[in-house]
Protein backbone atom coordinates (compact mmCIF):
# COMPACT_ATOMS: atom_id res chain seq x y z
CA UNK A 1 0.00 0.00 0.00
CA UNK A 2 1.39 3.35 -0.72
CA UNK A 3 2.26 6.03 1.93
CA UNK A 4 -0.17 8.51 2.63
CA UNK A 5 -0.28 12.04 1.04
CA UNK A 6 -1.20 15.31 2.72
CA UNK A 7 -1.26 18.57 1.02
CA UNK A 8 -0.71 22.09 2.96
CA UNK A 9 -1.11 24.92 1.77
CA UNK A 10 0.53 28.10 3.01
CA UNK A 11 3.27 25.63 3.73
CA UNK A 12 6.09 27.83 3.73
CA UNK A 13 5.88 29.50 6.80
CA UNK A 14 4.25 29.36 10.29
CA UNK A 15 1.63 26.97 10.91
CA UNK A 16 1.50 25.43 7.66
CA UNK A 17 5.24 24.91 7.71
CA UNK A 18 4.82 23.60 11.22
CA UNK A 19 1.94 21.40 10.26
CA UNK A 20 3.83 19.98 6.97
CA UNK A 21 6.83 19.12 9.44
CA UNK A 22 4.51 17.47 11.89
CA UNK A 23 2.54 15.09 9.04
CA UNK A 24 5.84 14.21 7.54
CA UNK A 25 6.96 12.85 11.01
CA UNK A 26 3.93 10.55 11.12
CA UNK A 27 4.68 9.19 8.01
CA UNK A 28 2.85 11.53 5.45
CA UNK A 29 4.55 12.00 2.35
CA UNK A 30 3.71 16.41 1.71
CA UNK A 31 3.37 18.86 -0.93
CA UNK A 32 3.88 22.01 0.77
CA UNK A 33 2.20 24.42 -1.79
CA UNK A 34 3.07 28.45 -1.25
CA UNK A 35 4.10 31.50 -3.43
CA UNK A 36 7.55 32.23 -2.18
CA UNK A 37 9.79 30.04 -3.62
CA UNK A 38 12.78 30.10 -1.17
CA UNK A 39 10.46 29.43 1.75
CA UNK A 40 9.02 26.37 -0.06
CA UNK A 41 12.91 25.27 -0.38
CA UNK A 42 13.75 25.34 3.16
CA UNK A 43 10.73 23.88 4.41
CA UNK A 44 11.17 20.95 1.68
CA UNK A 45 15.00 20.59 2.98
CA UNK A 46 14.06 20.42 6.86
CA UNK A 47 11.65 17.58 5.57
CA UNK A 48 14.16 15.78 3.84
CA UNK A 49 16.85 16.73 6.18
CA UNK A 50 14.27 14.39 8.82
CA UNK A 51 14.24 11.90 6.94
CA UNK A 52 10.65 12.43 5.60
CA UNK A 53 9.57 13.24 1.85
CA UNK A 54 8.13 16.59 0.45
CA UNK A 55 7.79 18.69 -2.33
CA UNK A 56 7.46 22.08 -3.30
CA UNK A 57 4.23 23.88 -4.96
CA UNK A 58 4.36 26.74 -6.21
CA UNK A 59 0.81 28.51 -6.71
CA UNK A 60 -1.50 31.15 -5.94
CA UNK A 61 -4.52 29.68 -4.10
CA UNK A 62 -6.82 32.31 -5.47
CA UNK A 63 -5.83 30.77 -8.86
CA UNK A 64 -7.54 27.98 -9.99
CA UNK A 65 -5.53 27.35 -12.93
CA UNK A 66 -2.75 27.25 -11.04
CA UNK A 67 -4.20 25.20 -8.33
CA UNK A 68 -4.57 22.63 -11.08
CA UNK A 69 -1.90 22.64 -11.84
CA UNK A 70 -0.30 22.07 -8.50
CA UNK A 71 -2.41 19.67 -7.76
CA UNK A 72 -1.85 17.50 -10.84
CA UNK A 73 1.89 17.69 -9.67
CA UNK A 74 1.21 16.38 -6.78
CA UNK A 75 -0.96 13.53 -7.92
CA UNK A 76 1.61 13.04 -10.74
CA UNK A 77 4.06 12.35 -8.13
CA UNK A 78 2.32 10.50 -5.41
CA UNK A 79 -0.65 9.11 -7.19
CA UNK A 80 -2.52 9.73 -4.42
CA UNK A 81 -4.16 12.20 -1.69
CA UNK A 82 -5.63 11.48 1.58
CA UNK A 83 -5.44 14.57 3.82
CA UNK A 84 -5.87 18.49 2.77
CA UNK A 85 -4.19 21.34 5.04
CA UNK A 86 -6.08 24.56 4.02
CA UNK A 87 -3.64 26.61 5.89
CA UNK A 88 -2.84 29.62 3.81
CA UNK A 89 -4.53 33.20 4.05
CA UNK A 90 -3.92 36.75 4.84
CA UNK A 91 -5.08 39.88 7.65
CA UNK A 92 -5.58 41.89 4.96
CA UNK A 93 -6.59 45.22 5.93
CA UNK A 94 -8.07 45.83 9.53
CA UNK A 95 -9.81 49.00 9.26
CA UNK A 96 -13.13 50.88 10.18
CA UNK A 97 -16.11 50.24 7.94
CA UNK A 98 -16.49 53.30 6.25
CA UNK A 99 -12.78 53.40 5.10
CA UNK A 100 -12.53 50.27 4.29
CA UNK A 101 -12.25 50.00 0.08
CA UNK A 102 -14.23 47.50 -1.97
CA UNK A 103 -10.58 46.49 -3.28
CA UNK A 104 -9.38 46.03 0.08
CA UNK A 105 -12.21 43.81 1.37
CA UNK A 106 -12.38 41.73 -2.26
CA UNK A 107 -8.82 40.80 -1.66
CA UNK A 108 -9.30 39.63 1.67
CA UNK A 109 -12.39 37.52 0.19
CA UNK A 110 -10.79 35.87 -2.23
CA UNK A 111 -7.64 35.32 -0.77
CA UNK A 112 -9.41 33.62 2.03
CA UNK A 113 -12.43 32.53 0.93
CA UNK A 114 -11.97 31.91 -2.70
CA UNK A 115 -8.96 30.44 -1.87
CA UNK A 116 -10.23 27.89 0.59
CA UNK A 117 -13.03 26.96 -1.99
CA UNK A 118 -10.71 26.25 -4.64
CA UNK A 119 -8.15 24.49 -2.54
CA UNK A 120 -11.20 21.97 -1.73
CA UNK A 121 -12.49 21.58 -4.76
CA UNK A 122 -9.36 20.89 -6.75
CA UNK A 123 -8.95 18.24 -4.08
CA UNK A 124 -11.96 16.66 -3.56
CA UNK A 125 -12.19 14.60 -6.64
CA UNK A 126 -8.88 12.89 -5.45
CA UNK A 127 -9.66 12.35 -1.82
CA UNK A 128 -12.82 10.19 -2.81
CA UNK A 129 -10.98 8.23 -5.50
CA UNK A 130 -8.41 7.47 -2.22
CA UNK A 131 -11.55 6.43 -0.58
CA UNK A 132 -11.78 8.95 2.01
CA UNK A 133 -9.60 11.21 3.58
CA UNK A 134 -9.11 14.55 6.19
CA UNK A 135 -9.54 18.12 5.60
CA UNK A 136 -8.32 20.64 8.30
CA UNK A 137 -9.09 24.13 7.19
CA UNK A 138 -7.90 26.57 9.50
CA UNK A 139 -9.62 29.40 10.49
CA UNK A 140 -9.59 31.60 13.68
CA UNK A 141 -11.12 32.60 17.09
CA UNK A 142 -11.72 35.61 15.39
CA UNK A 143 -15.33 35.60 13.67
CA UNK A 144 -16.07 31.82 15.52
CA UNK A 145 -15.52 32.95 19.18
CA UNK A 146 -14.08 36.68 19.11
CA UNK A 147 -14.91 39.78 17.64
CA UNK A 148 -12.91 42.59 19.55
CA UNK A 149 -10.17 42.62 16.71
CA UNK A 150 -9.88 46.24 15.87
CA UNK A 151 -11.19 46.85 12.15
CA UNK A 152 -11.15 43.42 11.38
CA UNK A 153 -14.51 43.26 9.45
CA UNK A 154 -13.25 41.55 6.36
CA UNK A 155 -10.81 38.99 7.94
CA UNK A 156 -13.55 37.66 10.77
CA UNK A 157 -15.85 37.68 7.84
CA UNK A 158 -13.77 35.11 5.89
CA UNK A 159 -12.64 32.58 8.87
CA UNK A 160 -16.41 33.09 10.18
CA UNK A 161 -17.46 31.50 6.78
CA UNK A 162 -14.08 29.03 6.56
CA UNK A 163 -16.45 27.33 9.73
CA UNK A 164 -19.44 27.66 7.69
CA UNK A 165 -18.26 25.89 4.76
CA UNK A 166 -16.03 22.98 7.20
CA UNK A 167 -20.20 22.01 8.86
CA UNK A 168 -21.80 22.33 5.39
CA UNK A 169 -19.36 19.93 4.00
CA UNK A 170 -19.50 17.87 6.62
CA UNK A 171 -22.77 16.39 6.28
CA UNK A 172 -21.98 16.40 2.56
CA UNK A 173 -18.81 14.64 2.37
CA UNK A 174 -19.17 12.11 4.96
CA UNK A 175 -20.86 9.23 2.53
CA UNK A 176 -17.57 9.72 0.38
CA UNK A 177 -16.09 8.93 4.25
CA UNK A 178 -14.14 12.40 4.40
CA UNK A 179 -14.35 14.51 7.76
CA UNK A 180 -13.68 17.56 7.57
CA UNK A 181 -13.10 20.20 10.80
CA UNK A 182 -11.61 23.79 11.35
CA UNK A 183 -8.83 24.61 13.51
CA UNK A 184 -9.28 27.98 15.09
CA UNK A 185 -6.06 29.92 16.25
CA UNK A 186 -5.80 32.75 18.65
CA UNK A 187 -2.41 34.38 19.29
CA UNK A 188 0.22 32.79 17.61
CA UNK A 189 3.81 33.41 17.09
CA UNK A 190 4.12 33.66 13.34
CA UNK A 191 4.74 36.07 10.25
CA UNK A 192 1.34 36.75 9.53
CA UNK A 193 1.55 40.04 10.62
CA UNK A 194 3.47 40.94 7.72
CA UNK A 195 0.45 40.64 5.79
CA UNK A 196 -1.40 42.74 8.05
CA UNK A 197 -2.62 46.91 7.08
CA UNK A 198 -3.86 48.17 10.21
CA UNK A 199 -5.52 51.86 9.77
CA UNK A 200 -7.09 53.90 12.23
CA UNK A 201 -7.13 51.98 14.78
CA UNK A 202 -8.20 54.33 17.57
CA UNK A 203 -11.73 53.95 16.11
CA UNK A 204 -12.23 50.56 16.42
CA UNK A 205 -10.39 49.33 19.12
CA UNK A 206 -12.07 47.78 22.15
CA UNK A 207 -10.10 49.71 25.21
CA UNK A 208 -9.44 46.81 27.08
CA UNK A 209 -6.45 45.66 28.74
CA UNK A 210 -5.30 42.66 30.17
CA UNK A 211 -2.22 43.10 33.05
CA UNK A 212 -1.01 39.72 32.85
CA UNK A 213 -1.60 39.36 29.17
CA UNK A 214 -4.82 37.85 27.25
CA UNK A 215 -3.37 33.76 27.04
CA UNK A 216 -4.36 32.58 30.32
CA UNK A 217 -2.80 29.13 29.99
CA UNK A 218 0.76 30.54 28.82
CA UNK A 219 0.86 33.53 31.32
CA UNK A 220 -0.08 35.45 28.42
CA UNK A 221 2.47 34.45 25.87
CA UNK A 222 1.19 34.09 22.67
CA UNK A 223 1.05 29.92 21.39
CA UNK A 224 3.28 28.74 19.31
CA UNK A 225 2.89 27.04 15.34
CA UNK A 226 3.40 23.46 16.73
CA UNK A 227 0.72 23.91 18.92
CA UNK A 228 -1.42 24.01 16.21
CA UNK A 229 0.24 21.92 13.85
CA UNK A 230 0.07 18.72 16.37
CA UNK A 231 -3.76 19.24 16.27
CA UNK A 232 -3.74 19.55 12.69
CA UNK A 233 -1.74 16.21 12.64
CA UNK A 234 -4.27 14.59 15.60
CA UNK A 235 -7.38 15.27 12.97
CA UNK A 236 -5.86 14.20 9.81
CA UNK A 237 -5.31 10.61 11.74
CA UNK A 238 -7.30 7.75 12.42
CA UNK A 239 -7.53 9.02 16.14
CA UNK A 240 -10.02 11.74 14.81
CA UNK A 241 -11.83 9.23 13.04
CA UNK A 242 -15.42 10.43 14.66
CA UNK A 243 -15.08 14.09 14.53
CA UNK A 244 -15.95 16.02 11.81
CA UNK A 245 -17.74 19.49 10.94
CA UNK A 246 -16.19 20.68 14.42
CA UNK A 247 -14.60 23.49 15.02
CA UNK A 248 -11.37 23.43 18.03
CA UNK A 249 -10.13 26.68 18.97
CA UNK A 250 -6.33 26.59 19.66
CA UNK A 251 -6.52 29.48 21.74
CA UNK A 252 -4.78 28.60 25.40
CA UNK A 253 -8.47 30.21 26.68
CA UNK A 254 -7.93 33.59 24.99
CA UNK A 255 -11.21 33.50 23.05
CA UNK A 256 -12.92 32.99 26.56
CA UNK A 257 -11.30 36.01 27.92
CA UNK A 258 -11.90 38.08 25.11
Amino acid sequence: MSKKVALVTGGGSGIGRAAAQALAKEGYDVGILGHSPDELRDAVSEIEAAGGTAIPLDADIASEPQMKAAVGFLLDRFARLDVVVANAGINGVWAPIDDLTLDEWNRTITVNLAGTFLTLRSTVPHLKRSGGGSIIVVSSINGTRTFTTPGATAYTATKAAQVAMVQQLALELARHHIRINAVCPGEIETNIDENTDLRAESETAIPVIWPEGQVPITGGKPGTSKDVAEVIAFLASEKSRHITGSPIWVDGGQGLLR
